[in-house]
């Protein structure tokens, strides 16, 4: 089963343009671990007005994701460079960010009200 996971940081407001430079393009290897972790459909978005980082991205199990990466040296050392970047953090980013709720996904309530209105009703039983 997919997870979708979204989260948010605060980057820097003096850093912003330094953040976003770091990520065009992420290191190789960078690149390599997240998807060895089980992460896919990755995205990062900045809103500048409020410096507010909110991430995307989808796994089949976002613990095992997580600990792979918590474990990698390599993203260890990004994280490490990346730190600085955002405000009032304790510990790696990508350990710290604040995890969201999930309250309306498109495709799943389409699937829903599809499987709902093809079930039979009691006049169709009669």
């Amino acid at each position: 089963m997919t997870h979708r996971v979204a989260f948010t940081l605060r980057v820097r407001p003096d850093l912003a343009d330094a953040y976003v430079a770091r990520h065009s393009p992420v290191r190789a290897e960078m690149l390599a671990e997240i998807a060895a972790a089980g992460r896919r459909n990755y995205s990062l978005f900045l809103d500048r007005g409020t410096s507010t980082l909110f991430g995307y991205y989808e796994t089949d199990d976002d613990a095992a994701a997580r600990a792979h990466l918590a474990a990698s040296p390599i993203a260890a050392d990004w994280e490490a460079e990346m730190a600085p970047f955002f405000d009032g953090l304790d510990g790696r980013p990508d350990q710290a960010a604040t995890s969201l709720v999930e309250v309306f996904h498109l495709a799943d309530q389409l699937a829903d009200a599809e499987t709902s209105a093809s079930a039979p009703t009691e006049s169709t039983r009669s």
